[in-house]
């Protein structure tokens, strides 16, 4: 079970990224030995920063492998990541094989307030805020 509220600000695109293109982009990084493909697994981080109800902690534990492919088949995702950044978000990816970019933030008005700076920067076609966990939303640790 989770702690406390995450709150987050997606941005999202109206063009797609194909996620077979993003992980035979990830297949061919690995075959040049550009990133390290390794096991999936449950990160204890994220796990700990849930259980906790730390959001500066899980901010500092997001992370994504299929990052760095999205990335290079889709650089200007990396103007959306900035602005995020720039708004002071606690963590910033993108989101599975992209091209949507989850910024998680401090509060609920923080929230807003990065969502204002995305829609002022024009580095999204939508977005979004989203508060977590879900009602009903059970994290389950195998």
């Amino acid at each position: 079970m989770t702690h406390g509220e995450f709150h987050w600000v997606l941005a999202t695109q109206a063009w797609g990224l194909s996620t077979p293109a993003v992980y035979g982009e990830f297949d061919r990084q690995v075959a040049a030995g550009d990133i390290v493909a390794e096991e999936p697994r449950i990160s204890e981080a994220v796990m700990q920063a849930l259980m906790a109800g730390d959001p500066h902690r899980l901010g500092a534990a997001l992370h994504n492998d299929l990052q760095g492919p999205a990335l290079a088949l889709a650089p200007r995702l990396e103007r959306v990541m900035d602005a995020a950044h720039d708004a002071e978000a606690l963590g910033v990816m993108v989101s599975g094989s992209g091209p949507t970019v989850a910024a998680l933030a401090r509060s609920r008005q923080h929230a807003l307030a990065i969502a204002a700076h995305l829609r002022a920067e024009e580095v999204a076609d939508t977005v979004l805020t989203a508060s977590a966990p879900a009602a009903g939303a059970t994290v389950i640790v195998p």
